[in-house]
């Protein structure tokens, strides 16, 4: 465990030293520094370089002038997580262990139920109860019934598409806006717009991002095609996976999967950039690609213009679902008994303002209601991705050993084209898992 905290203290130092900004004093009791201010600690999980750590930056600086004549000052470190769901976890159990917590953190909403399980989180029912009403309901962070964490934006994602590839395959405007009504499209739809741009795409029809599976991207984006399927992933309690896991309908939303590989409308070997090139005609991403789309001037949508966004398809009647869930603010339940200071920095971190200045950076959607309010227009990418949250939005299980479920969702997907009977592959990965997850 010393080893692994030193690792995490380089790495620490170096994103502090880089963004000219303090480490936490982990020793003051109460957050209180030698300089008189009373001093309240988070840690974020991006770059200071990227758009989020810049508008975090925006708004710890404000926090810090807000307050200064109350001398309460936040310190912040930035520490990029670069690796899967459980690196986190394993870096979060051994600063808990070692009495090195911050007092407030960034994490990823499926985390929630280990983290508050293992006491890394504080209950923060009492301190946001009166606030709670202003977020979007599956956003809030809940374990046990007790609120654990806020969001300040929430995430879906869908199909961006090539129009001018969809025009030569045959794919008419209105097709194309069928698809995205009130009813999503279905699985055989999907299949045939895939078969039709395989003619006039010169890498795959589309990008599921198979490959995307060194960390949460492949399991976050492609989820949902698990309860679109009619599947589950375990028990309602999170702690049965077999039987739910290896389930039929688990096992088709796999072969859905499967299908798109041998038929070669997706593969392994996509590369990043082959649908900004025009080389692909769907590609499945987050609310992030948006402002990049529009921003960038890619070779395939010159100006920021000539691609949509559709929903996520599904299989079993009434099941459309789409992904959810983005990464929440918690304070934790670190050796400072006071959480006075790490309240009104949380609070400060989910307002409307700060919701407003961060989710313009990031182009992701408020958590909070009332700033979503008539900021999209009907139409528009962001307002079917808001549409999406409010209709089939269903969040990842909520279960302590999400990190198991995480890794060995990213181990099918690896060997999905090689897997020639996907039931019983799945009821062996679901064994393991179970055994694995009884440790948790």
């Amino acid at each position: 465990m010393n080893k692994i905290l030193k690792i995490i203290g380089a790495v620490a130092c170096v994103a502090v030293v880089a963004s000219g900004i303090p480490a936490w004093v982990s020793g003051a009791e109460d957050g209180e520094s030698s300089g008189g201010n009373t001093v309240v600690s988070v840690m974020f999980h991006v770059s200071t370089s990227s758009k989020e750590g810049q508008a975090y930056k925006k708004r710890i600086d404000a926090f810090n002038e807000h307050y200064k004549e109350q001398k309460i000052k936040a310190q912040a470190t930035y520490i990029p997580r670069t690796s899967g769901s459980s690196a986190n976890e394993t870096a979060l159990t051994a600063m808990k262990s070692e009495g090195t917590l911050p007092d407030i953190i960034t994490f990823d909403s499926p985390k929630c139920s280990y983290y508050a399980s293992k006491d890394i989180l504080y209950n923060i029912t009492n301190m946001v109860s009166d606030v709670k009403d202003e977020f979007i309901a599956s956003s809030i962070n809940y374990y046990e019934d007790k609120i654990y964490g806020l969001p300040v934006q929430e995430s879906s994602a869908g199909f961006y598409y090539n129009k001018n590839l969809f025009r030569q395959a045959g794919i008419s405007d209105k097709e194309i806006s069928e698809y995205g009504d009130e009813t999503p499209w279905t699985y055989t739809e999907f299949l045939s717009v895939c078969e039709r741009l395989s003619s006039v795409c010169s890498t795959s029809a589309v990008d599921m991002r198979f490959k995307a599976t060194t960390d949460e991207t492949a399991p976050y984006l492609l989820y949902p095609f698990v309860y679109a399927s009619g599947g589950e992933f375990c028990s309602k309690d999170g702690n049965t996976v077999t039987g739910f896991f290896d389930s039929d309908e688990t096992a088709s939303a796999f072969g859905f999967f499967k299908t798109l590989l041998d038929k070669k409308y997706s593969s392994y070997t996509v590369d990043a950039n082959d649908f900004y090139n025009g080389k692909v005609g769907m590609f499945l991403s987050s609310g992030w690609t948006i402002p990049d789309l529009r921003n960038k001037n890619y070779t395939a949508f010159p100006g920021g213009e000539g691609w949509g966004l559709l929903p996520y398809p599904y299989e079993a009647e009434g099941k459309a679902a789409s992904a959810t869930g983005s990464w929440s603010f918690g304070i934790t339940d670190n050796h400072h008994k006071d959480k006075t200071a790490a309240r009104m920095l949380l609070r400060w971190l989910v307002t409307d303002e700060s919701s407003q200045v961060i989710t313009e950076h990031t182009g992701m959607i408020s958590a909070k209601k009332a700033v979503n309010e008539g900021r999209y227009a009907d139409g528009s990418p962001e307002a079917m991705l808001l549409k999406q949250l409010a209709t089939t939005g269903k969040s990842r299980p909520a279960m302590v050993g999400y990190a198991v479920l995480s890794t060995t969702f990213n181990q099918v997907i690896n060997d999905l084209e090689k897997s020639s009977d996907i039931k019983s592959f799945l009821t062996e990965k679901a064994r393991t898992m179970q055994a694995t997850i009884k440790d948790y």
